[in-house]
């Protein structure tokens, strides 16, 4: 029953997927051989015990904040979901939701419908809906956004398509201070 799961699907023209980290670790973990178990002579290894009142130092392993993926593959179609407490959402194959994420990608077959607010994203794909990007939005030669899209910067190669309602997010104006400093009349410059 299980091989029924572990099947690929036949590769589809036209479609190569792209090599992401998760791909490579998945891989790279079906292929390695199970971990050597530990001989039953060993005693295990105790740190030793102190008598003054000072915390113990645990090493520290590096500090990764943790990494909530959301991978929506090929041929896979996700309506009418709202998308929370995920970091990164990588789009192969049709999402139609809002979603608020720090991370949007969308691969050259992947289409994403709805509302997105993320801090960058990139779009090799399609996007139709409402788009903010807080920070870099890059759009690749085979990438289409329409809809109504804000950014912070924002980058498109060649081919690259955007329509719609759209605009940069610019620091917050400040109005102009109507008061003058002591001794200076409004619309006089000092000497």
């Amino acid at each position: 029953m299980l091989e029924n799961f572990r099947k690929k699907d036949a590769p589809r023209p036209g479609y190569t997927p792209e090599s992401s980290p998760f791909g490579r670790m998945q891989e790279a973990l079906s292929h390695a051989p199970p971990p050597a178990a530990a001989p039953r002579h060993e005693t295990p290894k105790t740190e030793p015990v102190r008598t003054d009142a000072t915390p113990v130092a645990k090493p520290t392993e590096k500090a990764e904040e943790s990494v909530s993926k959301l991978i929506v593959g090929p041929d896979i179609k996700l309506k009418g979901a709202e998308i929370t407490d995920c970091n990164t959402l990588v789009v192969e194959g049709r999402v139609e939701a809002a979603m608020e994420s720090r991370v949007l990608q969308i691969a050259e077959i992947g289409e994403f419908v709805g509302k997105a607010s993320v801090d960058t994203a990139e779009i090799r794909g399609h996007f139709d809906g409402e788009l903010t990007v807080r920070k870099q939005l890059v759009i690749r030669a085979s990438g289409h956004v329409s809809g109504k899209i804000r950014y912070g910067r924002l980058s498109i190669e060649e081919g690259g398509e955007l329509a719609g309602d759209i605009g940069a997010i610019g620091p917050v104006p400040v109005p102009p201070d109507n008061r003058a400093a002591p001794g200076v009349k409004p619309g006089v410059a000092p000497r």
